[in-house]
């Protein structure tokens, strides 16, 4: 082979040689000529053509022109790195997401963070704390004075629909022993009768001595001729007792209106009106 432009024309072409054989990297090939010894010299030599690789052992990049594999590997880690960093960043945030939903659904209402009891608990806790107290049917009293017992008027509570008639005479009296007062105090005995006359009225006697003026028994039911079993009402009073046993009594004294059926008697911690 000869440079371009080196040929002369009329010559016989020389034989070709085949090509040098490649020795070993960095040793000398037997046959292997220098540029300057070929026709033409060292000026028909081609200019050497920069490399790709870069520095170095200078064969790598320039070898085959192909791509540098160490920056394919570098931005490979990165795009992994990133990949993974993200999956990290969620995975955080969703346990962040998740606590957060726990702490709301933990998180206390208004009315506990108040913490003021309804009025209902409280009403629930007073009744609960109040000791029960006895009631007493027609047919428990004592009954002096010619007060007798009787059921034919319907509308009575008592047991058996048996109440107290014949309270209309002076000295007519029910008496009632109560036992398990838990304290001494104000209390409310409340008393259950029918009327249909005009306003009546009776002595009411707590443990041997006239309570108030008179229990008022009035015609609240507003029952007409003579009809008792419309007159079903109950009026109350507001006596001191003592701890323990009291003993209740409502009669039928001088100048009192006694033409009443009576048929219970029940009584109340404190003052009240039912």
């Amino acid at each position: 082979m000869r440079p371009v432009g080196t040929r002369q024309y009329g010559q016989q072409t020389p034989a070709p040689q085949a090509p040098p054989q490649q020795g070993a990297y960095g040793q000398p090939n037997a046959h292997y000529a220098a540029p300057e010894t070929l026709p033409g010299g060292a000026s028909a030599a081609h200019s050497p053509q920069p490399s790709h690789g870069g520095g170095g052992r200078g064969g790598r990049g320039g070898r085959g022109g192909g791509p540098n594999t160490k920056g394919l590997l570098i931005g490979a880690i990165a795009v992994v790195a990133a990949v993974v960093i993200g999956i990290s960043v969620a995975m955080i945030g969703g346990d962040d997401d998740d606590k957060g939903g726990d702490e709301a659904g933990a998180s206390p209402t208004q009315s506990q963070d108040e913490g003021k009891p309804s009025a209902s608990a409280s009403e629930g806790g007073d009744e609960e704390e109040q000791a029960e107290l006895p009631t007493i049917d027609a047919k428990a009293l004592r009954l002096d004075g010619g007060a007798t017992l009787a059921s034919q008027v319907e509308g009575a509570q008592s047991d058996g629909g048996i109440y107290v008639n014949g309270l209309n005479k002076p000295g007519a009296t029910v008496t009632w022993t109560v036992n398990g007062i838990p304290e001494d105090g104000a209390y409310t005995v409340f008393v259950r009768y029918s009327t249909t006359d005009d306003p009546q009225s009776m002595t009411l006697t707590v443990n041997g001595k006239p309570f108030g003026s008179k229990l008022n028994m009035d015609n609240f039911a507003r029952a007409e001729d003579g009809d008792f079993s419309k007159g079903w009402t109950q009026t109350y009073a507001w006596p001191t007792l003592n701890k323990g046993t009291n003993t209740i009594s409502v009669s039928c004294g001088d100048g009192d209106k006694c033409n009443v059926l009576l048929d219970q008697l029940w009584l109340k911690e404190g003052q009240v009106k039912e």
